[in-house]
């Protein structure tokens, strides 16, 4: 198994014993946040990025096969996401922009890292772009590669104020988006926009999910909005959308204001809030999508301030969605925040709450039916292979979570 650390570093570590065969190591710390990030491996090649490079290296030995260290040709953010390789070519995105002009997706050669294309994320130079904050567009999760030739990416937030968004109200084409692209030329074949003018840090960033709804091709987005939405996979027209984790009502703030009809008024309760929604990525298994939202409040007190701070507890829900339907089938609430992603395996859907603590859940029901204690804070997605749950734990410390050294732990679920 294989394993990158928030210095960018990539480990080989042997799924039986857990003792490491290799590591690659580059020590440059994530810049823009706390991931996510992570390796993808194809055959016998491991491909992994850093804040301002792509690798790949020999998946036997930890040899570098290239490296490509001049991702920011264009200035336009820095990397932590994990690549998709597929049909020989490596997809990659900025994970936040630094500045007016937005972040940036691509598509690299696998077997050489050449540059094939490059798509902008953020569009327009109108006064509202050019407001725009560091942090635009991007993509900070895996794309999919689709059978049809495309790729599809789930773009992130503009990063500006409600001051910003009210003033010069713009749709901030592709943020908040799904975006399908040519997979080979880079092309936009079609875009979802889930929230336009957003203020609110309402990525819809979750990795697009391909699926079949009544004999048609269909992908699943989502993001930090609190919504789960199923397009049609080759014109993107909305097929159903839903509500997930709690709202209080504020979601049209950011449309409103698109359409000079604003009624903001500060200090002002957001929820979903910056870190809540769907944040982490979603599972879809038989004829349910599985999901895990985190109901914690923002508090705004300024329009000149970005997304507001964190007001009171932290909860969350795993739910289950209809696919064809989008309705919603059980909702599980839970008493912390569960970051470890939506990880299906036979009838048992798993998560982490960040305390420390790895869940499953009936897939039918929404019954909690298993729970251990890590010994550490987790907020990173888990692998299943055979009956063993891999646990990476160590989490950043917040109010309430202690913070334990990183490491990966290995359980057997009975």
């Amino acid at each position: 198994m294989y394993l990158q650390d928030l210095d960018s570093n990539v480990y080989a570590l042997a799924l039986a014993t857990g003792r490491q065969k290799w590591e690659y190591r580059v020590n440059t710390p994530v810049k823009s946040g706390p991931g996510p990030n992570g390796v993808a491996v194809v055959g016998d090649t491991v491909y992994g990025d850093t804040s301002t490079s792509v690798f790949a290296l020999d998946a036997r030995t930890g040899r570098p096969v290239w490296v490509d260290r001049n991702l920011l040709r264009k200035g336009q953010g820095t990397f932590e996401i994990q690549p998709q390789v597929a049909g020989g070519r490596v997809f990659l995105a900025s994970a936040y922009g630094l500045g007016p002009g937005g972040g940036v997706l691509m598509a690299l050669t696998a077997a050489t890292g050449k540059l094939l294309w490059t798509f902008d994320s953020v569009l327009g130079t109108s006064k509202g772009v050019e407001a725009l904050g560091a942090g635009s567009g991007g993509a900070w999760q895996t794309p999919l590669v689709g059978s049809d030739g495309s790729v599809t990416f789930g773009i992130g937030n503009p990063y500006q104020t409600a001051a910003s968004a009210i003033a010069h109200p713009s749709q901030q084409l592709y943020t908040d988006s799904a975006v399908n692209l040519n997979a080979a030329t880079g092309t936009l074949r079609w875009y979802y926009q889930g929230v336009p003018n957003d203020f609110e840090d309402h990525d819809m960033q979750a990795s697009p999910i391909a699926a079949s709804i009544g004999g048609v091709s269909a992908i699943i987005g989502g993001g930090k909005m609190g919504y789960v939405y199923a397009m049609n996979a080759q014109t993107g027209q909305l097929i159903w959308k839903t509500p997930v984790g709690e709202h209080n009502g504020h979601d049209n703030y950011s449309l409103q204001a698109l359409l000079h009809h604003s009624t903001l008024k500060v200090p002002a309760t957001i929820l979903p809030g910056a870190l809540g929604g769907v944040l982490t990525n979603m599972a879809l298994a038989g004829s349910s999508v599985y999901v895990v939202t985190v109901d914690l409040a923002f508090r705004m007190t300024s329009l000149t301030q970005v997304f507001g701070s964190p007001s009171g507890k932290a909860t969350g829900e795993v739910e289950a969605l209809n696919l064809t339907t989008g309705r919603v089938e059980w909702d599980t609430k839970v008493g912390e925040m569960p970051l470890g992603a939506a990880t299906v395996s036979n009838d048992l859907v798993f998560t982490t709450l960040y305390g420390g603590t790895l869940i499953a859940l009936n897939r039918q029901t929404g019954a909690i039916v298993y729970r251990h204690r890590l010994p550490a804070s987790t907020n990173a997605p888990i692998a299943i292979a055979g009956n063993t749950v891999l646990v990476p734990a160590g989490g950043p410390s917040i109010a309430g979570a202690a913070r334990g050294q990183p490491q990966l732990v290995a359980y057997t679920v009975p």
